[in-house]
């Protein structure tokens, strides 16, 4: 394990770790950039402790992260850290890479909420890119808060899961207009919520 800057990470298990904030970031015109590998046949289970709020910069409100997740043949990723918060007034970014090996197995969930308490700011925009044995998995982009396709006079969502699954061969499931599972053409599945406040929610959507 490596880290320099905002955030650092320690074992908390045989094949767990934690990401702990060492600093508040990501603050306006901060960058995170965290690399995840897990060799051929290993197993690894990632959390974080606390939440990561990016928080807007006198001149500088927007942040932005990439997160790549790279899984050797045979091996096995859980990643779910704690939820992302944007704070009013601020603007995040993120980009996740997958890169997935023959064999491997994955279960990837991002949460993110807009506004603190009392809050009706901030802006964000995730993008996942995921291969899947050298071939494309799944390309997804999600925006939200003002400027938004989402953000509209009939609704107007504040906070995001999503989950990426693989392999999973469940069926299509629709829970109302809020939150959706869809099959993968290449395998697996892709379950996202949307609403205005992150609930508690299981270990899997």
């Amino acid at each position: 394990m490596f880290a320099r800057g905002g955030l650092d990470a320690r074992a908390t298990g045989p094949h767990r770790l934690h990401l702990i904030g060492t600093a508040a970031t990501p603050l306006g015109g901060d960058h995170i950039d965290l690399v995840v590998e897990v060799e051929a046949g290993a197993h690894l289970q990632v959390r974080a402790v606390a939440a990561t709020i990016a928080l807007p910069a006198r001149g500088c409100l927007s942040s932005s992260s990439r997160w790549v997740l790279d899984v050797a043949d045979g091996g096995c990723l859980d990643f779910d850290p704690a939820p992302m918060v944007v704070a009013g007034g601020a603007e995040h970014s993120s980009l996740t890479v997958v890169g997935l090996g023959a064999g491997a197995r994955l279960r990837l969930r991002e949460r993110t909420q807009l506004g603190r308490s009392g809050e009706n700011g901030g802006a964000f925009t995730g993008e996942l890119v995921a291969d899947a044995d050298a071939r494309p998995l799944l390309r997804h982009t999600v925006s939200l808060g003002c400027g938004a396709v989402t953000d509209d006079v009939l609704d107007a969502p504040r906070a995001m899961v999503s989950e990426l699954v693989y392999p999973d061969t469940r069926p299509a499931q629709f829970e109302g207009l809020r939150s959706a599972r869809l099959p993968l053409a290449g395998g697996g599945s892709l379950t996202t919520w949307m609403g205005a406040r992150l609930e508690h929610r299981p270990d899997t959507v």
